[in-house]
């Protein structure tokens, strides 16, 4: 191996790495917060990069009209649950909040394909059409449950998984699809060309990452939202609302997972069911930070790219064995180090 092929190589791996360093530190939010190993992770992945290739290619997305029906099964879930307690503004917040703004949202986005607003417009649109799902999602299948035990949170996301996926080919079809570049800028660095797709995802990644950081340190949900990862019992004796908690953590996790499609999909093409795998490998790296920690969740998600790329290089019908395989001596190393403890609960 020269030089050459080695720097490539440690490009890929990094470019890669960095998506999977926004899917871990999604998957550490969300079980930070609320418990939930967030398998479904991938599913926005996958939402959001089809969604954007469609805007892309002049298409209303079929998730346009899926955070609709979200958002009315979240309001009749609402409705039903606190049925006894509701006044009439409060339903009406609801309505706004569960009806209107998906609504909306799908207006606007018909009136965009209509003019052919350009991609800067496509991948707000693409935000603004994914993110919803991901409160919508907690209202339905985890804000019921959220005091069960970790176990039964995994079985409800692992099935959640299998649901979404089904919604995705309902929605999407069986058709792969690919989005032009977000930039056809390059820039040589010595013998390699770092392509304008590989720095924007550089650019937008490190800007989430230093956003996370200023919203979870300076502001008072951030801190909440820490102060619920820290304790939930004394978050819930001090007021903070943890059904909240966890609309806002997962609304984090799908904007995360919508702007990583959108990063992906210039790249790679996308099915219905790519992102099951791709939210794998950002899971491998949260698993590595212990779940609790993000600078080692990202520093572990760099690792996995590179030794994925260079995997890739030297023996590829084994890549995904060689990268799943970096689990088995962390889990060995936590299994003989780290003490028991039972739940809260």
């Amino acid at each position: 191996m020269d030089t050459t092929i080695l720097l490539f190589l440690l490009q890929d791996g990094i470019t890669n790495g960095a998506i999977y360093a926004l899917l871990g530190l999604a998957l550490v939010l969300v079980f930070a917060v609320t418990r939930v190993i967030f398998v479904p992770q991938g599913e926005f992945v996958a939402y959001g990069g089809l969604t954007f290739a469609l805007l892309e290619a002049g298409r209303v997305p079929g998730t346009a009209y899926m955070v609709v029906v979200f958002g009315l099964v979240a309001f009749a879930a609402e409705i039903v649950s606190r049925r006894r307690s509701l006044h009439l503004p409060q339903i009406g917040r609801e309505a706004l909040a569960k009806i209107a703004l998906p609504l909306a949202v799908l207006a606007i986005t018909q009136v965009a394909v209509a003019a052919k607003a350009g991609s800067l417009v496509n991948l707000v649109l693409t935000v603004a059409i994914v993110a919803p799902i991901g409160p919508y999602l907690y209202r339905i299948a985890f804000q019921p449950m959220a005091d069960a035990s970790v176990l039964v949170l995994l079985i409800t996301a692992v099935g959640v998984h299998l649901a979404l996926t089904g919604v995705g080919l309902v929605f999407f079809g069986p058709e792969g699809l690919r989005a032009p570049p977000l930039s056809d800028a390059s820039i040589p660095i010595g013998p390699i060309v770092a392509t304008g797709q590989s720095l924007a995802i550089y650019v937008i990644t490190a800007g989430l990452i230093v956003a996370l950081g200023l919203f979870f340190g300076r502001t008072l949900t951030g801190k909440a939202l820490r102060a619920t990862a820290m304790n939930r019992i004394g978050a819930r004796l001090v007021g903070i609302r943890l059904a909240l908690s966890g609309r806002i953590a997962f609304g984090l996790a799908a904007v995360i997972g919508a702007v990583s499609g959108v990063l992906i999909v210039p790249m790679t093409t996308l099915y219905y069911d790519t992102g099951f795998l791709i939210g794998l490998k950002g899971f491998v790296a949260a698993i590595i930070g212990g779940l609790v920690s993000y600078p080692l969740t990202a520093a572990a998600a760099l690792m996995v790219g590179i030794i994925e790329a260079f995997a890739s290089f030297h023996a590829s019908d084994w890549k995904e064995v060689i990268v799943f395989t970096l689990l088995l001596p962390v889990l060995l190393i936590r299994s003989w180090t780290d003490p028991h403890h039972d739940e809260e609960e």
